[in-house]
């Protein structure tokens, strides 16, 4: 069995697109997928599964807009993967500096290089990126709100979800609880 971490876009945001995680993990279990766990209110699914990524995401997109009623697109990572992505960090996130942050981009596919060519012309010395493969690493040195940078985020024109470095550490950390 493979470990998936399942980021969904765009729930329970803003009073919008409202999934309660309770209903969202008997879906998933209805789904057939094992060890369903979910983290805070904002999309993020633990579960097992041998299903290939591209298929299962698709089958769970499917099945929440057939039951919930709207769209929301699914990023899956498997715990491997999600491993190295941590490790692939290009920045120090122990020593940041009160109101930096460090925030992951999880994209459904890697953007066309014409896209991040775009969006690299709003690099500044407020604001930085790398891109790796369907990872977007984003540094902030204010408040990713007041960005430029993250305002173009949507011209990459693929579907993407963000998570703070926080949650992308305990997330990691469940998926390790998970494997045990």
């Amino acid at each position: 069995m493979t470990i998936y971490i399942a980021l969904l876009r765009g729930i329970n945001v803003g009073g919008h697109n409202k999934i309660k995680m309770a209903d969202l993990k008997s879906l998933l279990e209805a789904m057939a997928l094992q060890k369903v766990k979910t983290y805070i209110q904002s999309g993020n699914v633990l579960f097992e599964s041998q299903e290939e990524a591209i298929e299962l995401s698709r089958r769970i997109e499917k099945e929440i807009c057939k039951t919930f009623g709207f769209p929301v697109p699914v990023v899956l990572r498997t715990a491997d993967e999600y491993e190295q992505i941590i490790h692939n960090c290009p920045y120090s996130t122990d020593s940041l500096k009160e109101g930096e942050s460090v925030q992951l981009a999880f994209l459904a596919e890697e953007p066309s290089q014409e896209r991040i060519d775009h969006l690299s012309s709003y690099k500044s010395d407020k604001d930085d990126f790398s891109i790796l493969g369907k990872n977007l690493y984003l540094f902030f040195r204010h408040s990713i709100r007041e960005s430029k940078l993250a305002a173009q985020m949507p011209r990459l024109g693929v579907p993407a979800t963000v998570r703070n470095w926080n949650t992308v550490l305990k997330l990691n950390t469940l998926a390790k609880e998970m494997a045990k």
